[in-house]
């Protein structure tokens, strides 16, 4: 079989959360991205679809989320994504302890993993996330929107996720057919004793490592809970052979979805989390110019000549800007 282009890395991870409005506050204003689409969930389109990212929606930046806000409380636990870590710069975790005692933000003591220094804590909702102290190099492809936190503190895109699984080993073995390569295993803290995490690394420098922890603890899916991940597949021919090399292990990938802003492969790895592949093409700017990002709803394709009734049918939304927030203190 031949062997598909490596994946540079993450493309973007999809959430569940639940109030709409509490979820924007945070990921804009508190946690400083830049929300870089609003949109509905193309396969429920009564419900939001938001994309916080950094100032240019660059692939390995996007954190997005679908608030559907009926949905039950979730817990994280065995086949699903138990954490979500992204870069920010040396020195700056100061500055976010300082900013989550500001905004009252449910966080850990720092620990050190595989030599680097991470900060867990929680969203309003419960997910699981970490900011991961990382040097920033010259060629940084990340550009961090700076309205409400400093460039020197502000989030870099994705550092790993970390994957919760039952038996890691067919798993990893799809992750080294993705391009992804062992770089370390170290004792996992906060967890069972006993437990090892296994990091594997892609070829980007963007969201780069997956994290495997084995764990039979049983989860949920609800609020708080990561819904996928994505793997970024560049070009369509870059998905075609990675879809290929998945199918060519036994998974059963879907064909490829339209996304509007990318073109996306989905399917379950074995040990039950929901990946996807996606294209870095078109991008988030295809439909709106990159200085109004994220102002008004976009509905891709079909949904436009619904627009009247999908407006009337989601809740209304603010985003938060420094101005407004500034006036308001």
């Amino acid at each position: 079989m031949a062997t598909p282009t490596p994946t540079p890395g993450i493309h973007h991870v999809t959430c569940i959360a639940g109030d709409p409005q509490r979820n924007m506050d945070f990921w804009v204003e508190t946690l400083g991205l830049r929300l870089v689409k609003r949109s509905i969930n193309q396969d429920d389109p009564g419900t939001y679809h938001f994309f916080f990212a950094d100032a240019e929606g660059t692939p390995g930046t996007s954190m997005t989320f679908f608030p559907w806000e009926d949905l039950p409380q979730g817990k994280v636990g065995s086949g699903q994504v138990s954490r979500t870590a992204f870069r920010v710069p040396e020195g700056s975790l100061d500055y976010w302890e300082d900013r989550f005692d500001e905004y009252d933000v449910d966080y850990d003591a720092r620990v050190e993993r595989f030599g680097e220094t991470v900060l867990p804590f929680r969203d309003p909702d419960g997910l699981p996330i970490e900011l991961v102290e990382v040097e920033i190099p010259d060629d940084e492809p990340t550009v961090p929107w700076t309205e409400f936190v400093p460039e020197e503190s502000a989030i870099r895109g994705f550092h790993s996720v970390t994957l919760w699984l039952a038996d890691p080993h067919p798993t990893q073995d799809l992750l080294r057919t993705m391009g992804l390569e062992e770089v370390g295993t170290e004792q996992a803290q906060g967890d069972t004793p006993g437990d090892e995490r296994t990091r594997f690394a892609a070829s980007g420098s963007v969201g780069k490592y997956v994290d495997v922890l084995p764990t039979i603890q049983g989860g949920r899916q609800g609020h708080g809970t990561v819904h996928h991940v994505a793997f970024q597949t560049p070009t369509d021919e870059d998905q075609a052979e990675m879809r290929k090399a998945v199918r060519g292990q036994g998974l059963n990938p879907t064909n490829q979805i339209n996304r509007h802003w990318f073109r996306s492969v989905y399917f379950r790895e074995f040990g039950g989390v929901l990946f996807e592949l996606a294209t870095s093409e078109p991008g988030y700017d295809s439909d709106e110019p990159l200085d109004s990002l994220g102002e008004r709803l976009v509905l891709p394709g079909k949904f436009e000549g619904r627009r009247e009734e999908i407006e009337a049918g989601l809740p209304d939304v603010t985003v938060p800007r420094a101005e407004s927030v500034e006036a308001d203190d």
